[in-house]
């Protein structure tokens, strides 16, 4: 009896092995951290390399990651602090969009930049000033939807931008105007999803909306599974990911991916760090998310975290 009453405490002493105390959800794995921390950035990917501007703190180092070496670099500064605006990749250079500048001022610049020259040009300014929007190309032009002007208040303009003629044109506006939300193209069209109020978190939305070039139209899709907002979001396989997010008492870690095939959502493993003001990539099968604040408001990070869908159940 002593014995079997020995064994039994060593056992109840032993690590359980294969679980570590810090185990990553299901498809989840770390990356490189980045050199400096980040958050309310904009994100845009060129030639398999994520490019990060702005910071809420004011930081105007442009941080650059390589997915294939999970390694940083730094490029040219971007010209002033500038937090929440809107970024999309395009004909081997970067377009930066709008964003608040001198605290909550929405801006209207638009600066591009090249990375064989590692300098910055400006462009043509947006029509509508703007920050908390989204950018995303959909054919030869980059589309800038929604977001918020100074104060911010709600803009539902959506304004296409061809880079070749550097000129504007304005397209339908959102059905819904929000700041804070995800603006992704697959499959021919646009889905604007997630976001938020006037800049309250309070304000989470779960809308999908679809915009369809060709009948210069929105219509509504199904609703986020998790309302919220300040989320990052990527395509992979035909689906639009969003990732993350805040509320005004949380960071989420919600993974729901939305099929415009099927027109359904899925969910899957969650965030290992639950934060919002960040961005994400897809390279190699894999979502690569980058910095941004594991506390709702104006903290930061320099996470990277990478996630294999097909290797989480």
């Amino acid at each position: 009896m002593r014995r079997r009453l020995r064994l039994l405490l060593v056992l109840v002493g032993l690590p359980l092995v294969g679980l570590p105390a810090e185990a990553e959800p299901s498809g989840w794995s770390r990356g490189a951290p980045a050199p400096a921390p980040r958050s309310e950035v904009a994100v845009a990917a060129l030639d398999g390399k994520a490019y990060l501007v702005g910071d809420y703190n004011g930081a105007t180092g442009l941080l650059i990651y390589d997915s294939a070496a999970d390694s940083w670099r730094e490029g040219a500064p971007f010209p002033h602090p500038v937090h929440h605006a809107m970024a999309a990749g395009f004909g081997g250079k970067l377009y930066v969009f709008g964003g608040y500048v001198n605290g909550w001022e929405a801006s209207p610049e638009v600066w591009a930049y090249d990375p064989e020259r590692n300098a910055w040009e400006r462009r043509a300014d947006l029509p509508t000033p703007r920050a908390a929007g989204g950018a995303v190309l959909l054919g030869e032009g980059i589309h800038v939807i929604g977001g918020s002007v100074s104060g911010r208040k709600n803009d539902p303009a959506h304004e296409v931008y061809d880079p070749a003629s550097d000129r504007w044109s304005r397209a339908a506006p959102l059905r819904t105007p929000r700041d804070h939300l995800a603006v992704q193209a697959v499959d021919g069209r646009i889905l604007a999803l997630a976001g938020r109020r006037d800049g309250d978190p309070a304000g989470n939305l779960a809308t999908t909306e679809s915009y369809d070039p060709k009948a210069d139209s929105w219509s509504e899709a199904a609703p986020l599974p998790t309302p919220r907002s300040g989320v990052a979001s990527a395509v992979l396989d035909g689906k639009v990911f969003v990732l993350g997010g805040e509320s005004r008492e949380q960071t989420y870690g919600a993974v729901e991916a939305f099929s415009p095939r099927t027109g359904r959502w899925e969910r899957f493993a969650p965030l290992p760090t639950p934060r919002h003001g960040f961005g994400a990539l897809v390279y190699d099968g894999r979502i690569v998310t980058l910095t941004g604040s594991p506390k709702p408001g104006g903290d930061r990070s320099n996470l990277v975290e990478r996630f294999d869908p097909s290797a989480a159940p």
